[in-house]
């Protein structure tokens, strides 16, 4: 398989996953309830926050395995078949047995611990590919950026025929994925190293990772903060339904995947330092509009605003690991990122969850908005100090 298919291959498993994750979203309320829970904020909080949980603590075990192995397809093959069979369990244990909702979140957990197995090797591979890093990860952007636009409005219609179709539809997509993935060649590094501590060393050798990955932190704290609170303040507020709700989230998601791309391209020519910095001052703000808007349109209108803006910072920083990476380093440098990104995505779930219930929407929004622009304001000083390799070299890579 030559890298351009590889490529596309490689971003559509990204795709497929991201699609069978967002499926859930527009109606998690509607979901959490048919899973037997008492209470919808509290219990689609944690119904979230247990698959971001598994995310954080098993994304670096794949992607050592994987740097210790030399291998990423079996580990991404495993991981998604495994995944697939998590969402089926989670659809078809509940209408046979009366599970405890705590039983539902264990299940929820192992199946985000397979997933993120198939989701952050899959961008592994991409980062092994040639052709650029910018031009890697705009495609792995705009395979997330698609898979989230086309999962939001099309989950929302699945809630419609039955809360448990889009659980259905997610297992569907994974043994997809699995087989898309079986076909694709590896190109590990042939040296590689075999110690599940290597998170670890990458870190403490190559301490500039943690720039990017704070970035990563922030920016995937909004993305599960609108999973979650964003969802039910469009629910609740404006009382739309799952299927207008899903087309709501689509106005994020859909210029996010479309400028992904361009973007990523973007950043191989004139550098990460703008589109990095430049989104970060302004996502933050955009972020607190979209829950201070008066109408339906104005807060569709800052929406879009938040997936332009997002999709100008998103590959820029997932090309800045690649960087600042050694080359037999990329599987943990990547698991470390989307492991940082998943307790991103985790605390904005936590946080946006708990101050909603606490104090409303409005502060929620002002509170996860604040954030982003506090903790990307304090990173700028640490990624003005970087090394970063120049233009030339990385469209030589």
């Amino acid at each position: 398989m030559t890298p351009r298919s590889a490529r596309t291959a490689l971003a559509a498993v990204v795709f497929a996953v991201l699609l069978a994750q967002v499926l859930l979203y527009p109606g998690i309320d509607t979901l959490v309830t048919a899973l037997g829970a008492d209470t919808t904020l509290d219990a689609s909080m944690w119904f979230l926050a247990a698959e971001f949980g598994a995310f954080v603590l098993f994304a670096g075990l794949w992607g050592a395995a994987s740097d210790a192995a030399g291998r990423r397809v079996p580990f991404i093959v495993t991981g998604a078949l495994a995944g697939a069979a998590g969402y089926a369990l989670l659809a078809g244990l509940p209408q046979v047995f009366d599970l405890p909702f705590l039983a539902i979140l264990g299940l929820r957990t192992l199946q985000g611990a397979a997933t993120i197995g198939a989701f952050s090797l899959s961008i592994t591979m991409l980062m092994d590919l040639d052709g650029g890093h910018g031009r890697n990860m705009g495609a792995a952007g705009i395979a997330i950026g698609g898979g989230t636009a086309l999962g939001a409005p099309l989950g929302g219609q699945l809630y419609e025929l039955d809360p448990f179709a889009p659980l259905v539809a997610a297992s569907a997509l994974l043994v997809v994925v699995g087989l898309l993935a079986s076909r694709v060649t590896d190109r590990a590094p042939d040296e590689h190293r075999g110690r599940l501590a290597a998170v670890r060393e990458t870190i403490r050798e190559t301490p500039a990772i943690l720039v990017p990955c704070a970035f990563g932190f922030v920016d995937r704290l909004t993305a599960g903060f609108f999973a979650l609170v964003g969802t039910l303040y469009f629910r609740d507020v404006f009382e739309l339904s799952p299927g207008a709700t899903g087309l709501m989230l689509a106005l994020f998601f859909a210029p996010f995947a479309l400028f992904q791309y361009p973007f990523g391209v973007l950043s191989d020519r004139i550098g990460r330092t703008i589109p990095v910095l430049a989104g970060s001052a302004l996502y933050g703000i955009v972020v607190i509009g979209v829950g201070f808007a008066p109408t339906v349109a104005l807060a569709g209108a800052a929406m879009v605003a938040v997936g332009v803006i997002g999709a100008l910072m998103a590959p820029a920083t997932m090309a800045l690991v690649t960087d600042l990476a050694a080359d037999d380093r990329r599987g943990v440098a990547m698991a470390a990122f989307n492991a940082v990104g998943s307790l991103g995505f985790l605390a904005g779930v936590l946080v946006g969850g708990t101050v909603a219930d606490e104090f409303g929407f409005f502060a929620a929004f002002l509170t996860v908005g604040g954030m982003e622009v506090v903790v990307a304001t304090l990173a700028i000083p640490a990624f003005l100090r970087l090394d970063i390799p120049s233009v030339e070299k990385r469209v030589d890579s």
